[in-house]
């Protein structure tokens, strides 16, 4: 049974995989903006208010869309990625927030999205996720903050 559930889980997550490499369309700003936003650094309100979403939550995913509804191939494997494990976790949809989105790319110093925290420690993207979630560490490291 629990060889059947391992299967089905990995069926799902290629399946988000492949859905992710098929994502042509990231709602990304124009060049102009993004070059604009780039050359501005993160305003104190921006740098407080990740850091209360990060400090608040033991599991904090900054993501494209959210939990029910991701925007994006990468923010729904990660989405997968966490249900799987069977933790609670919060998470920020960036497209709603422009300064969130800049900021946290500045924040944690990584250029995409979506974004892990956890216990405030920065874990990494999508792809990082998925590797740690095959080797068992990122089970075990959520387990051991929730337990904290």
């Amino acid at each position: 049974k629990e060889g059947e559930h391992t299967k089905m889980l990995t069926r799902v997550l290629l399946l988000a995989v492949g859905a992710a490499a098929l994502v042509s369309h990231h709602h990304g700003l124009r060049p102009s903006t993004a070059l604009r936003m780039s050359a501005e650094a993160m305003s104190p309100v921006t740098k407080e208010k990740i850091e209360g979403m990060i400090t608040s939550n033991k599991v904090m995913l900054f993501m494209k869309g959210t939990k029910v509804f991701p925007q994006c191939g990468f923010s729904n494997m990660a989405v997968q990625l966490l249900t799987a494990i069977g933790t609670d976790f919060e998470t920020c949809d960036v497209l709603s927030d422009d300064a969130v989105r800049s900021g946290i790319k500045e924040f944690s110093d990584w250029p995409t999205i979506p974004q892990l925290y956890v216990n405030g420690e920065f874990v990494g993207g999508s792809d990082i996720m998925m590797e740690m979630y095959q080797e068992g560490e990122l089970q075990e490291m959520i387990e051991v903050a929730n337990a904290s």
